[in-house]
């Protein structure tokens, strides 16, 4: 029986951006050792942060000391907008959205397109349209017998029946409260579930090596 990985991420975290390498690369070289899975964090809600001078200031000395520990990417052409809602749900119930319809490892490559989008292209994902956007571009082929439009078609449209139900809405608050229950109170946070149901949670940015080590 593998042990579990648990990664509690919020797509519009920047520190989750910046932790996303080492967690591609635990999933592509130790997949014979762990189980993973994606749970949301919910990191600002609608209106929480004030889009003014100070927050924009914040925001930039963040992504930079991101990039300057992760050496990942970082376009601040975001903090240009006259108005922006920093609200981090509409990503969140999108991941899980995904998730749910098709699985674990659809969920992981939407967040890693939809993360890139935001953080390298200055991309809006609070935008349902960015969102539906990305959809198209990661779940898993259909059926063969549908051509590349159909398949797009089709994904989308249960992206946006799922994604507008009561249900996807009550399983997003579900992983809140589930990232609280295991002490995931910190984005990136990474917990492991061994054989014996012991739980262990990582909170914040950890290297692979530290990962592994514990």
């Amino acid at each position: 029986m593998k042990t579990h990985l648990i990664f509690v991420i919020d797509p519009m975290c920047s520190w989750c951006w910046g932790f996303h390498p080492v967690m591609e690369e635990l999933r592509a070289k130790h997949s014979d050792t762990f189980e993973f899975s994606l749970v949301v964090g919910g990191l600002r809600t609608k209106g929480q942060m004030a889009w003014n001078a100070e927050s924009k200031q914040y925001l930039a000395q963040n992504w930079n000391a991101v990039h300057v520990k992760t050496k990942q990417a970082f376009n601040f052409s975001t903090l240009n907008r006259t108005h922006f809602d920093y609200d981090t749900y509409p990503a969140c119930k999108a991941v899980v959205t995904i998730r749910e319809l098709w699985g674990d490892e659809a969920s992981f490559k939407y967040l890693g397109k939809i993360q890139e989008a935001f953080y390298t292209k200055g991309e809006d994902i609070t935008s349902l349209e960015t969102l539906l956007y990305y959809v198209g571009t990661t779940p898993p082929c259909l059926s063969d017998a549908l051509s590349a439009k159909e398949q797009q078609k089709q994904k989308k449209e249960a992206f946006l029946k799922f994604y507008n139900s009561k249900r996807a809405e009550i399983l997003m608050q579900h992983d809140f409260a589930k990232a609280r229950s295991m002490g995931a109170n910190a984005f990136p946070s990474v917990v492991k579930i061994d054989k014996d149901d012991h739980m262990m949670c990582q909170s914040g940015y950890r290297s692979i090596e530290e990962i592994l080590e514990c």
